[in-house]
């Protein structure tokens, strides 16, 4: 039963709880008319203590496309926090007037923070480099709809694996499925933590690999989840410059790629995927963002209790 309850990290939803997300996101794509009033009368908090575009306004269009309303702010400018009032304070007020709230602050913990003032459902939209879950529900829901499940994919994760919250979210989802292969493609400087390897992969029995160049394991991939690779990540300039051009993903990388291979980003992106990519099938970053609609959509149905 999700009513009710607050969404701070993946883990705070079982497998059988992202299949009933999933479910019901499917179901409101094939006829989203049929869910246009479900959220009548309901109320959704957007409470954005930093910038965002494709988060905010994705929460935002789906309360609106459920038949509810939206109130909050997109810079904490325009809160009271700029008088001073803790976060504890906004929660408790804002909770009084809203059925279900969605939160981004910079601070790591925020938002478990919040959700203990809150007398409505608390959902993570980014808390620092902690956690975004809904955009791991996002690739998860792309992933079952595009490659039909999250069984026996062999999945390239390539760029900043260090720092992306994003990735570390998904290695967590995708490693409590059978069958899968992860390909870890960074530069030494950015690889993925060593807690995300012994305390999330080796124990889900995970087989994995790490390679330096994208175009020397892009031919394996079923699923290449690309990131931005950051010049101020790095120590050594020379380094970078080295480096930089092996992870912008580009017709002549695409060429050595499977037919059926989706390309993933969370965005936004910069340089790490050509433009000309755009027009690639097997592009389905900005079909991604369409999908994290959905399972918000269906994510705060469950949780309202509207369905």
């Amino acid at each position: 039963m999700l009513k009710g309850r607050h969404l701070i990290e993946p883990a705070d939803l079982s497998v059988q709880e992202i299949e009933e997300i999933c479910s019901l996101a499917e179901q409101i794509i094939v006829d989203q008319t049929a869910f246009s009033d479900v959220c009548r009368g309901k109320i959704l908090a957007t409470l954005f203590f930093e910038p965002s575009t494709r988060t905010r306004l994705s929460f935002e269009a789906a309360m609106l496309r459920l038949g509810g309303s939206v109130l909050g702010f997109a810079d904490a400018t325009s809160s009271s926090s700029t008088k001073g009032e803790s976060l504890a304070d906004t929660i408790r007020t804002v909770s009084s007037y809203t059925d279900i709230i969605a939160m981004r602050n910079p601070k790591e913990g925020s938002a478990l923070v919040a959700s203990q003032y809150s007398s409505v459902p608390v959902i993570n939209a980014g808390d620092g480099g902690h956690h975004h879950p809904t955009q791991t529900l996002t690739d998860l829901l792309t992933i079952r709809s595009l490659k039909g499940g999250f069984e026996n994919h062999t999945i390239g994760f390539c760029g900043d694996l260090k720092f992306g919250r994003t990735v570390h979210s998904l290695v967590k989802a995708m490693s409590r499925y059978s069958n899968n292969k992860f390909v870890l493609i960074s530069p030494n400087e950015l690889s993925i933590p060593q807690y995300i390897t012994e305390q999330v992969i080796k124990p889900a029995g995970v087989e994995y690999v790490s390679a330096l160049r994208l175009e020397e394991v892009i031919g394996d991939l079923d699923i290449l989840y690309m990131t931005r690779v950051q010049a101020e990540r790095f120590f050594n300039e020379q380094d970078y410059i080295r480096l930089k051009d092996s992870y912008i993903l580009d017709k002549e990388k695409m060429k050595l790629a499977k037919s059926s291979m989706i390309v993933l980003h969370p965005l936004p992106r910069v340089n790490e995927i050509s433009p000309e990519i755009d027009t690639d099938p097997r592009a389905a970053y900005f079909k991604q963002v369409k999908y994290g609609m959905y399972a918000r959509m269906a994510l705060m149905a469950k949780l309202t209790g509207a369905l």
